[in-house]
């Protein structure tokens, strides 16, 4: 971008390029981890926060269409009480000093899960190999959000075996189709670009078709980090059963301030795709934009890597348009800071 004077915008649009090289590193490290031996877990949970969690709520939507290994994710310290001897907890923390994560790695010891890590370093990575619990060890010094790449890659890797065959040439095929389409996406007339008008300065809402939700919300944390803008995601068909009643009472004047974003897949149930019809007619009615943006790949994770990265670029288009380095994340750090130090030290389990 011509004239650019935000030094976090140049390392941010660098770390979005290196997406398809993330996924084909993290997918080679989590597939050489020995996991645990005995039984295969009954029920695998993903333990993380922000960026980190991402990663594995976008994992869970292919996992969830295409294996039989319940995969479910907890955003926080305290641990289903399911979580037992037969599961296994994933503790994802990228930069390794996540409080939460850390809380939840002794809580799964204590609960008798397997435990298997995923980080780049930190206290999490120093506690998992003093107890001898598998690590799957990522490049450090990016931000969490920015190494999402590989974030999936390792998550996949791990979760390969639970795949009915190996995701190992899918995994490849993908990354290298992908480059050239994040080129594409990142060109000053590019399709982000372009997104990146239509929304303007108007509240983005990002609505994804189920099995797509995870898209949806990480287009949301995007934009919230990067651009430092408002924005919220739903997805379809829950969206009929609730959302449509308050797009379809806003005010004129208030729906001006709105953009809905549609993340549009080919395929599904032909109710559905005629209902968020009706949902675009509904909110244009009412004065809101309307930004539809097609999800165009027959393979599935294809397609979740392709709206990862779509989305990248476009909140760096946005972030372009308010005048901010898109990189610093201030308000997370002066959180953790009004805790305290001593809130985020996770307890020894007792000998």
């Amino acid at each position: 971008m011509p004239g650019e004077r935000r030094p976090g915008a140049a390392t941010m649009r660098a770390l979005a390029a290196d997406l398809p090289n993330g996924l084909l590193t993290g997918f080679q490290r989590g597939r050489e981890v020995e996991l645990p031996n005995g039984r295969p877990p009954t029920t695998v949970y993903a333990v993380g926060m922000g960026g980190s969690a991402i990663a594995a709520d976008l994992i869970r939507d292919l996992a969830d269409s295409e294996t039989r290994v319940p995969l479910a994710v907890v955003r926080g310290a305290e641990l289903p009480r399911a979580l037992g001897e037969s599961s296994r907890a994933i503790l994802v923390s990228y930069s390794g000093e996540t409080w939460e994560t850390l809380r939840a790695y002794v809580a799964a010891e204590r609960a008798g899960a397997s435990r298997v890590v995923v980080t780049s370093g930190g206290t999490l990575a120093e506690r998992a190999e003093a107890d001898d619990v598998p690590v799957v060890r990522l490049p450090p010094g990016m931000p969490a959000r920015g190494a999402v790449g590989y974030l999936i890659g390792g998550l996949l890797g791990l979760l390969d075996p639970t795949f009915p065959e190996s995701n190992e040439g899918r995994v490849a095929a993908v990354a290298e189709r992908l480059r050239p389409e994040i080129g594409r996406y990142a060109r000053a007339d590019g399709p982000a670009a372009r997104v990146a008008a239509a929304i303007g300065d108007r509240i983005p809402s990002i609505f994804a078709p189920r099995g797509f939700g995870a898209l949806a919300r990480r287009w949301k944390t995007q934009i919230e980090e990067n651009a430092k803008r408002i924005a919220q995601f739903d997805e379809f068909p829950e969206a009929f059963h609730n959302a449509v009643v308050a797009w379809n009472a806003l005010s004129r004047l208030r729906a001006r301030g709105r953009a809905a974003v549609l993340l549009d897949r080919t395929g599904g149930e032909a109710s559905v795709h005629r209902l968020v019809g009706e949902f675009e007619r509904i909110v244009r009615a009412r004065g809101a934009t309307v930004v539809r943006v097609a999800l165009d790949a027959e393979d599935r994770l294809e397609a979740i890597l392709r709206g990862v990265a779509l989305g990248d670029q476009v909140s760096l288009r946005l972030a372009e348009r308010g005048k901010v380095d898109p990189l610093p994340v201030e308000a997370i750090a002066r959180l953790r800071e009004s805790l305290g130090p001593a809130a985020f030290l996770p307890p020894r389990p007792p000998a």
